[in-house]
């Protein structure tokens, strides 16, 4: 049976750099069995958050998040591909994920960062780990911090220089990582139901 991965990317800019990691890693994940799909905040296009999707009375919530919750709801595990801006997460992605609990409960999450500068995205990814947990997800440990993005990834998603070397040194360790909480998440499910 193949993992169902979700690949959440939130950036709402015109000219956005960050979705060559988030295609990097789709691509990445499916090569190693995966069944990895990108979800992009922009295109769900979900409104700022007024009612979360459980606020709904069954059936009324709108099409983009009834279909969003199903996907999250059947999904094996999640990857946040998060930018950083000034010092936190991105808007749309925060905005995406915070429409939605229960959904999230028991699957693993991974934290991929990117920036234009050196620092990766490494301080919205710390964030991140808090805003996950919080909401049900248990955290794996292993992450990718990409920058500066444009000198990492070509714009199709391809690795290049020694930021892209890096970066396919560190991604065996993150799928790895990843794919064993994803077993261990899904096979405790259908041993016993989760405690809420």
């Amino acid at each position: 049976m193949a993992d169902k991965v979700l690949v959440l990317y939130g950036s709402y800019r015109s000219d956005r750099m960050g979705v060559r990691l988030a295609d990097y890693l789709v691509t990445g994940l499916a090569a190693r069995g995966a069944q990895a799909e990108l979800v992009d905040a922009k295109a769900v296009n979900l409104p700022m958050l007024d009612r979360m999707y459980k606020e709904y009375a069954k059936g009324a919530a709108p099409a983009p998040m009834e279909a969003l919750a199903e996907k999250i709801r059947t999904a094996d595990a999640f990857v946040f591909v998060t930018g950083e801006y000034n010092w936190g997460p991105q808007p749309g992605l925060k905005n995406l994920t915070d429409h939605f609990l229960e959904e999230w409960f028991w699957r693993p999450a991974a934290i991929a960062s990117y920036s234009a500068g050196r620092f990766s995205g490494a301080r919205a990814g710390t964030v991140w780990h808090g805003i996950l947990s919080e909401m049900g997800m248990v955290v794996i440990s292993s992450t990718i911090a990409v920058g500066p993005i444009a000198q990492t990834l070509d714009i199709d998603g391809k690795p290049i220089g020694s930021g892209g070397e890096a970066l396919q040194k560190a991604f065996p360790r993150f799928a790895d990582d990843l794919a064993w909480w994803t077993e261990a998440a899904r096979e405790q499910r259908a041993r016993k139901a989760p405690p809420y």
